[in-house]
């Protein structure tokens, strides 16, 4: 008998067993199809459980996620954007097994506080940057869930003075700003020819100016979110991961420069923002403690 864990993301599918400590084991992604999206999932999980019986699963989703009715509706899976049923679909394929569902963002938030960042702490936020950019929110020691599912889903917090078209239909979102694809979409407007997060990262440590102003354009966008998240929640870490945010001082020194600038309240004095401690497998990682009720 095997309990696993399924982290969907906006361009991959990952999943693997989960030891009695929450510890992922054999974990296998995948690209996400254009079409055949369940069918590539459904796959992924029948080979990862490779005949066990499966007692549980965690499945931590980008978002949108209605954890009411069980559905999952990323913005970056045109397929499934309308609402697909993935607790059902997923409690067909393990019929008896205990399904846990919730926004990626919440797994995050429960590997930082089990095994990174945020070990020990009550009240914090975790972030990710990387395709998309996503939260999850700790408060007096418990992931905040939300009403549908979405507290935390940070990445369509405005920012002022941004009009960039985002993929939910608004304006300005720091996810339409800050991401690693928006930030290269926005570089290549201004003539970089590369075609990755990755290579405009190496290019801003190279010093190319294009990649350079790229960066700081997206670390500003993060700490202005960053600052206002801070000061709603009252909380004095925030923890941010993801491929993006792995970036360097290019990203990094903007970002906490605006922390700095808008995080003026006395109550936010000791705030801190720190990079994750964990590998691009965190949210997988807190999908597996979901796996085992949290």
């Amino acid at each position: 008998m095997v309990a696993l864990a399924l982290d969907i993301g906006a361009t991959k599918f990952a999943a693997g067993t989960v030891d009695s400590d929450g510890t992922v084991r054999g974990a296998r992604r995948i690209a996400v199809p254009a079409s055949g999206v369940w069918d590539a999932c459904r796959e992924l999980l029948l080979d990862v459980a490779a005949g066990d019986e499966v007692t549980a699963v965690g499945i931590g989703s980008a978002g949108p996620v209605d954890v009411r009715t069980g559905t999952t509706g990323p913005i970056n899976i045109p397929e499934w954007a309308g609402g697909f049923d993935v607790v059902a679909a997923v409690g067909e394929l393990f019929p008896g097994a205990m399904i846990r569902f919730t926004i990626d963002g919440d797994c995050l938030a429960l590997a930082e506080q089990r095994w990174g960042a945020a070990r020990g702490v009550r009240d914090f936020l975790a972030l990710t940057v990387s395709t998309g950019i996503g939260g999850g929110i700790v408060a007096d020691g418990r992931v905040v869930v939300g009403r549908t599912g979405n507290a935390g889903h940070l990445g369509h917090i405005v920012v002022p003075g941004n009009e960039e078209p985002c993929a939910c239909g608004g304006f300005g979102c720091v996810e339409a700003v800050a991401s690693g694809p928006s930030s290269v979409r926005w570089a290549r407007r201004q003539g970089w020819t590369g075609e990755s997060g990755v290579e405009l990262a190496e290019a801003a440590r190279a010093g190319d100016g294009i990649a350079l102003a790229a960066l700081h354009r997206a670390g500003s966008a993060l700490g202005t979110a960053v600052a206002s998240a801070a000061a709603l929640l009252d909380t004095d870490l925030v923890v941010i991961g993801g491929g993006f945010a792995q970036s360097g001082e290019a990203l990094w020194e903007p970002l906490r420069a605006t922390v700095a600038v808008h995080a003026r309240l006395r109550f936010l004095d000791e705030l801190r923002v720190v990079p994750s401690e964990l590998t691009d497998q965190a949210t997988l990682a807190g999908a597996g403690l979901l796996a085992l009720g949290g």
